[in-house]
């Protein structure tokens, strides 16, 4: 059978080079879903309510402050270590279209629990639509994925296995969902530690979440405990957070 060859694009090289990173890393996942209802009676009466992504974010990087396990990376230079970042890089998966080929880059969001909900929605939002050379992160990373084949396995070797710089290139966790094309349950792959997904909003007011992680870093009990955490901070701060935003404009009704 005869078929058509295709150059592999950068966006899909990178994918290529994340999927040979994230081989050797021994994953580990965790569900439940989540009661938001508290989330869901401030969103429906904010404004200009931030992005799930950008929710997610900003509650996992306020459990990650008080949970240090939750910033902390395997290192393996210059000997295997656990190596804690003092704050939390969040690597958001962006889809976008370049050249007219669906891809994924991510967005670097450094220290989010420190930021304002609605910068984090608009450093997200900037990732989908600003050029490529706009984006730090995305000339960074495509920059790194234009070296020849040697050099770009040193420098991934690089940013893989010393721990300041795994916090600079690979982040301390990661967000990915695929709720806005009708949801499913997403295990996504990097090279770690941990990787958020979550699913659609339920008639039942609750939403399913994926945590996945590292095991040599930690275990399953300190996830179950985070993902407990992970709905109080989304129904108590990051709801607050929405409240305070401002409620929407209340339309006059004519007589």
């Amino acid at each position: 059978m005869r078929g058509t060859p295709k150059a592999i694009s950068l966006p899909r090289r990178l994918i290529c080079d994340l999927m040979r990173a994230s081989m050797d890393v021994p994953f580990v996942s965790l569900s439940r879903s989540l009661h938001i209802r508290p989330l869901l009676e401030a969103r429906a009466g904010a404004a200009a309510p931030a992005g799930w992504a950008a929710m997610f974010v900003k509650a996992f990087a306020l459990v990650a402050r008080d949970e240090p396990i939750l910033r902390t990376v395997y290192a393996k230079w210059p000997r295997p270590t656990l190596y804690e970042l003092p704050k939390s890089v969040a690597l958001v998966a962006i889809a976008r279209v370049e050249d007219g080929e669906e891809c994924v880059l991510p967005q670097r969001i450094a220290a989010p629990e420190t930021m304002a909900m609605a910068a984090i929605d608009a450093e997200i939002r900037r990732g989908k639509t600003a050029p490529i050379e706009d984006v730090p992160m995305f000339r960074k990373i495509m920059r790194a994925t234009r070296l020849p084949w040697p050099l770009r396995r040193l420098s991934w070797a690089i940013g893989l296995n010393f721990g300041r710089q795994r916090g600079n290139w690979f982040g301390s966790f990661a967000v990915s969902s695929v709720a806005a094309y009708g949801g499913g349950e997403l295990h996504p792959v990097t090279p770690g530690p941990f990787i958020v997904s979550y699913g659609v909003v339920e008639g039942d007011q609750t939403i399913h979440v994926v945590i996945r992680w590292d095991h040599r870093v930690t275990d399953a009990a300190p996830i179950a405990r985070v993902l407990t955490r992970l709905e109080q901070v989304l129904n108590t701060e990051i709801a607050a957070e929405l409240r305070a935003a401002g409620p929407k404009p209340i339309r006059a009704v004519g007589t």
